[in-house]
């Protein structure tokens, strides 16, 4: 769409005004598809005006959708400067508490100074949304959150890359000649629930039937060094491993490995899984997909949920993180297929998660 003709169709809504008659008539009531569409095409195409009619369109067609709103702020922050989206900000604004807390944090995901903007800075700072569940976030990215995968928009459609690791991947055999060191599963309901955050929408999608989730945490009697934790690994009965067949000789490759990673991987694993979603259509988007991502994380390693984000931050340093991957039944061996774990600094506590979806 040009300029000329999306500038149209603002007249036409705004004013009620047709361009080809001298009668006037009532706004166009959008809804469903065209509704969308026009929302759509606002959102990606900058100029003059074109965030403030989104915003009456948004409050006409969709005044409370909190789902929607998470994704007209990734498109917004994906195409609009900053400048042109202080307008969602103002106190006039028909803008909802819920898109403007995810473009917040949409606009901090790609590195934008929210806390020096004028006209967003006094409602990011401002105390009355802290009972938000995003407000518990760091307005600047923390240092496992730089340069995440997000998503670029047209009006035809969008792209977005995937940091899984290649399901054909093989590593060299494992040393598993190490005896196991004695666990004890410490796994609760609660923990893992929050350690599968990032992935909850890959397993409880109505139409994701095929998904699957494995979040558990064992307690180790001795300090578990660097060379035992794939022997562990596969001591520890996990669902995800089982049946995985006989191992070939060292030296070999094995559809079975574990790889030392740094946390920023992992983290950027757990936020592609929550913000574009698995299979079909179960997207958090960015901001949700920041906070599922951290929830995760920070339950892998062992934070507890009320901490600081800087404590948080801290304790994910100090844990020692891997990616593994297995041939087995139970992944699916396609795009969407995740594996990693955190080992404490004191080797006693060990954190897993897989996840495994298909379409």
């Amino acid at each position: 769409m040009d300029d000329d003709e999306l500038t149209k169709l603002m007249t036409m809504s705004m004013t009620g005004r047709n361009t080809g008659s001298r009668k006037a008539r009532k706004p166009e009531r959008l809804t469903g598809r065209r509704l969308d569409l026009r929302v759509r095409r606002l959102a990606v195409t900058r100029g003059p005006g074109h965030v403030d009619e989104l915003l009456r369109l948004l409050a006409a067609g969709r005044p409370d959708d909190p789902e929607h709103d998470r994704y007209v702020a990734s498109l917004l922050a994906s195409c609009q400067r900053p400048a042109e989206l202080a307008a969602v900000y103002e106190e006039q604004a028909a803008a909802s508490e819920e898109l403007r807390a995810c473009l917040l944090h949409e606009l901090v995901l790609r590195g934008v100074p929210v806390a020096e903007l004028p006209g967003i800075a006094a409602w990011a700072t401002s105390p009355h949304w802290r009972d938000h569940s995003l407000a518990a976030l760091p307005l600047v990215p923390t240092e496992p959150e730089r340069g995440p995968d997000l998503p670029a928009y047209s009006v035809d459609g969008s792209s977005c890359g995937f940091p899984y690791p290649d399901p054909e991947e093989r590593h060299p055999a494992p040393r598993l000649g190490i005896a196991p060191v004695a666990a004890v599963e410490t796994t609760t309901a609660a923990t893992a629930r929050v350690m599968a955050s990032a992935v909850a929408n890959w397993a409880e999608h109505p139409e994701e039937p095929e998904g699957r989730v494995e979040a558990r945490t064992f307690a180790f009697a001795e300090p578990l060094e660097p060379d035992a934790v794939p022997g562990a690994l596969l001591s520890l009965g996990l669902d995800c491993l089982t049946d995985l067949g006989e191992l070939p000789e060292p030296g070999r490759k094995t559809a079975f490995g574990v790889v030392p990673v740094e946390a920023a991987e992992v983290w950027q694993f757990l936020f592609a899984a929550s913000s574009t979603g698995g299979a079909y259509d179960s997207a958090c988007y960015g901001a949700y997909g920041r906070l599922h991502a951290w929830r995760s994380l920070a339950a892998l390693a062992g934070a507890p949920q009320d901490a600081p984000p800087s404590e948080m931050e801290a304790r994910v340093r100090e844990c020692t993180w891997y990616r593994f991957g297995a041939d087995t039944p139970w992944f699916h061996r396609v795009v969407w297929d995740l594996g990693v774990l955190a080992v404490t600094p004191d080797g006693r506590r060990l954190a897993v998660l897989a996840a495994t979806t298909t379409d």
